[in-house]
């Protein structure tokens, strides 16, 4: 088939029945639409042209710079439906963690600038996020940029009720069952408000990534409040996945079925059969299930070896954070009250690690804490001991909960590791001295 342009290729993609050999319900017939197959390698492909194609002789008229907050698909796919339209592009983010992705980005020519502070334990306060960055950027230079925003802009989920939701639906007919990983949450609002004008009584399921824990292109528990499509209404029930669980389920997708989707793919398909064997055998008809394969794996290598070294033939980490226990952080963890903390800091003068984001620390932080970002202190616990069991140590996040993993996995090895509990949020609510030293600048 002959076309004249590779955004011909956007949309109508392929979904694939699964098995129930590999599946092992009875009842359900598990249907997987297959968006990596898209020209760019995501669902992205959809919303980024949909967010541009109107626009495009306006912006080349006026000379704007495309900008946008992604740290990865929608990035790639408005990088390249900007290069064929002669638009330059600019992303802001500070949640690239995937080498490849940014190399990736680097090669489709889009210009990167990373705000500084990489962490997946972001702090619900702060407001110096990527968006609001970009915002204070396009109001002070006026005119030179046009900004997608694909977290408020509706474009996003028009696209998929307009392409997505009817291709699926002339694909298998009715829907009963819809599951979607909720990133900008465009996706699956967009089929899910079409599936249900057919289909009334269909179950829709969103899957979000676990407390702390990061899968690319979910946004995880903390996350959610920053996205503003969202509308948590429309969903029946959001699940949780954690990182691990996401890769071994990549696997059977890659392995079992012949899919090359990556961990956020995995991740929806763990979600998926979670939720499907606990309703099967109560199921008196047939139904049909639908789930979205996002984006392929292959730039996601160096994420999944940190996480399952042993697929690698490389030496496997016995114990980390994405491995430590309930049972662990019940005999290991220990935490510090707010109220108690300014008191047991004066006697015991230990050291104070705020592990949060650089924008979030100098906004307000303990005195005397240093900051080392959750991101780069996973890389020192798993290389080594970072300090020796004469140290006390408190360990601050946002919200308590990341830190109290680590003070379990430390405290395995002997250490001296206390978490504030209810972190930097709750000391904050309780009105606690903090030191700030942001500067309300651009850069």
């Amino acid at each position: 088939m002959l076309y004249k342009s590779v955004l011909d290729l956007i949309g109508n993609t392929p979904i694939i029945e699964i098995d129930k050999k590999i599946t092992g319900l009875k009842n359900v017939n598990l249907f997987v639409k297959c968006e990596l197959f898209n020209p760019f390698g995501s669902l992205k492909d959809r919303a980024g042209y949909a967010m541009l194609k109107d626009k495009i002789d306006e912006i080349k008229k006026s000379g704007a710079v495309v900008i946008e907050s992604s740290s990865g698909n929608t990035a790639k796919a408005l990088q390249i439906v900007c290069s064929i339209n002669g638009i330059p592009f600019k992303t802001v983010t500070n949640r690239i963690k995937v080498p490849e992705t940014k190399n990736i980005l680097k090669v489709c020519g889009a210009e990167i600038e990373e705000l500084p502070g990489l962490s997946e334990c972001p702090d619900p306060t702060d407001p110096n996020d990527p968006v609001a960055y970009i915002e204070r950027l396009v109001s002070e230079n006026n005119g030179k940029y046009y900004h997608t925003n694909q977290y408020t802009n509706l474009n996003n989920p028009k696209i998929h009720f307009e392409t997505t939701g009817p291709e699926i639906e002339m694909d298998i007919g009715q829907v009963d069952y819809f599951f979607s990983t909720l990133g900008t949450t465009g996706s699956s609002r967009g089929v899910i408000e079409y599936l249900s004008g057919k289909n009334p009584n269909l179950k829709k399921i969103g899957i979000i990534a676990d407390k702390g824990d990061n899968i690319p292109g979910i946004r995880n528990k903390d996350e959610m409040y920053e996205v503003g499509i969202f509308e948590k209404s429309l969903y029946d029930e959001i699940l949780t996945v954690n990182s691990m669980q996401a890769i071994e389920q990549m696997l059977i997708l890659n392995r079992k079925i012949g899919i090359l989707g990556g961990p956020t793919s995995g991740a929806c398909f763990f979600g998926v059969m979670e939720y499907l064997k606990k309703i099967d055998e109560s199921l008196d008809k047939s139904v049909n299930a639908v789930f979205v394969a996002c984006d392929r794996m292959e730039w996601y290598m160096s994420y999944i070896e940190k996480r399952r070294p042993d697929i690698f033939a490389t030496d496997t980490k016995v114990e980390n954070i994405r491995n430590i226990s309930d049972g662990d952080i019940e005999n290991y963890a220990k935490t510090i009250d707010v109220e108690n903390v300014s008191t047991w800091i004066e006697e015991n003068k230990p050291i104070i690690i705020d592990m949060r984001g650089n924008l979030a620390y100098k906004n307000g932080h303990i005195k005397n804490s240093i900051n080392i970002t959750d991101v780069f202190f996973d890389d020192i616990v798993e290389n080594g001991l970072p300090f020796s069991s004469e140290n006390k140590v408190l360990l601050v996040c946002a919200t308590g909960d990341k830190s109290k993993k680590y003070s379990a996995l430390l405290n395995k090895k002997d250490l001296n590791v206390y978490s504030l509990n209810g972190g930097m949020v709750e000391y904050r609510n309780q009105n606690q001295p903090i030191v700030r030293n942001l500067k309300r600048t651009l850069v």
